[in-house]
């Protein structure tokens, strides 16, 4: 799933979409654009297609990933410490950021029902557009995709 925010770029996947950001988190990979760019485009579309829910499919992620850095890559495999019970699988506590970058941007941060009610994809695209400082201009128009602002 790519979200209407990210088709400038993650159409084409020039850059890592949200989905496989998401999926790299939770098999605790750091993965580089650079690294990113050495994958062929049927590497990127596999990883936005390929499962990483359960364990046993992050593992699988896992693998994968770091077959396709080993090959395609001349820089090592970064790590990252697997995320467990992070903020955006949290509906019912939405994080400071989201409210912060709301009044940086001069709007209303959700509602502790419009958090709860927004997908784990959706909570975790908010928090890392709220916490990233050359992506928060994505920030009003993914609120406005999820339904959180008027378009």
């Amino acid at each position: 799933m790519l979200f209407d925010f990210e088709s400038d770029f993650a159409g084409s996947l020039r850059c890592i979409p949200m989905i496989v950001r998401m999926k790299l988190d939770l098999c605790g990979i750091k993965l580089t654009l650079r690294q990113w760019s050495r994958f062929t485009h049927e590497d990127r579309a596999a990883l936005v297609d390929k499962p990483g829910e359960t364990p046993t499919e992050q593992a699988a992620y896992r693998q994968h990933v770091l077959e396709l850095v080993q090959s395609r890559s001349d820089e090592p495999a970064r790590f990252l410490p697997p995320e467990s019970h992070e903020s955006w699988q949290q509906p019912d506590q939405m994080p400071d950021d989201i409210a912060q970058q709301a009044g940086a941007d001069d709007i209303s941060p959700p509602t502790d029902t419009q958090w709860a009610n927004l997908s784990p994809l959706q909570r975790f695209a908010l928090i890392k557009l709220a916490r990233s400082k050359h992506e928060n201009e994505n920030f009003v128009p993914a609120m406005k995709e999820f339904g959180l602002l008027p378009s």
